[in-house]
């Protein structure tokens, strides 16, 4: 990743064009005195959806059996994993 040192008062001055560089991926560092005191960076995106911890499949020991689990259809395997009646 490409880093550019910027001093305050040029940042201030040329600031759209700092953002534009940011979101093609370059950090920007802003310096007073020679000083780094700030970065401009690129946000980083999340990588998927948050889980929540009681998600079925974070706790498969709650529904795995030993051998091949019996005759249980789609639709009582979709019961199981995801409530209902």
């Amino acid at each position: 990743m490409d880093e550019t040192i910027v001093n305050i008062h040029d940042a201030k001055t040329r600031l759209s064009q700092l953002v534009a560089r940011a979101e093609r991926g370059e950090r920007v560092t802003i310096a007073r005195n020679g000083e780094p005191v700030a970065q401009l960076g690129p946000i980083t995106s999340p990588t998927g959806p948050a889980v929540s911890p009681d998600d079925p499949l974070l706790n498969l020991d709650q529904f795995a059996t030993e051998g091949t689990g019996g005759q249980l259809s789609n639709a009582d395997i979709d019961r199981l994993v995801y409530g209902g009646p």
